[in-house]
């Protein structure tokens, strides 16, 4: 590996300065380029094209297992651990597409809370409306349910907590977070969130 990576960049840097930094031994380098491949490299050279034809013919989505489908219907079988150790010396990242993840259950007849905002989003005093979302946040560890609470007036967030599930308890977690650290007014209104699209029982304050 340091002597193919050596022989890609000698056009940008000198390859006795490459041996040095990677240890080598300039000799044996200029050995290694010189000799015969073997037939397993040239076998190599001829799949990789394959591969990579195969790969952007697919448009960056296929990989090893189905590369090994594509291969085999040209006749050509090849294990996917060699596939994929071709695709990683070419370069290839396979493209994944994520899962739709359905949020919204509206086909219900339970209560749905009333609207007590009504859209006049223009508050004159700070802690009086407080209004919130949930979003959800792709990683690589699953999806990471947000639920962030502000200020109307101020546009301040005041409360937010985070779970791996979209329920009701993630509202009410927040909301335990977020009362104990504002001071909301006895006349403050909290807009709540309906998560999942589903109703959530709510009183005409907090």
């Amino acid at each position: 590996m340091k002597y193919a990576w050596i022989k890609q960049h000698r056009d940008e840097f000198a390859v006795l300065s490459m041996c040095r930094f990677l240890q080598a031994s300039q000799s044996a380098y200029y050995g290694w380029l010189h000799r015969v491949p073997s037939f397993r490299e040239r076998e190599d050279g001829q799949l990789s094209g394959i591969v990579k034809n195969a790969f952007e013919k697919n448009r960056n989505t296929y990989g090893t297992r189905r590369l090994k489908i594509a291969m085999s219907h040209q006749g050509k079988s090849v294990g996917r651990w060699r596939i994929g150790r071709l695709m990683k010396e070419a370069g290839l990242v396979c493209k994944t597409k994520r899962r739709f993840k359905v949020t919204a259950n509206s086909k219900h007849n339970l209560p749905i809370a009333p609207n007590y905002l009504e859209r006049q989003f223009s508050i004159d005093q700070i802690n009086q409306v407080y209004v919130g979302d949930i979003t959800y946040i792709h990683t690589l560890e699953g999806w990471l349910y947000l639920a962030v609470v502000i200020d109307l007036f101020s546009r301040q967030v005041v409360g937010w907590s985070m779970a791996a599930y979209m329920k009701t308890q993630l509202s009410t977690m927040r909301s335990r977070w977020l009362f104990g650290n504002v001071n909301p007014t006895k006349a403050c209104y909290g807009i709540p969130i309906r998560v999942a699209n589903t109703p959530r029982k709510v009183t005409g304050n907090y």
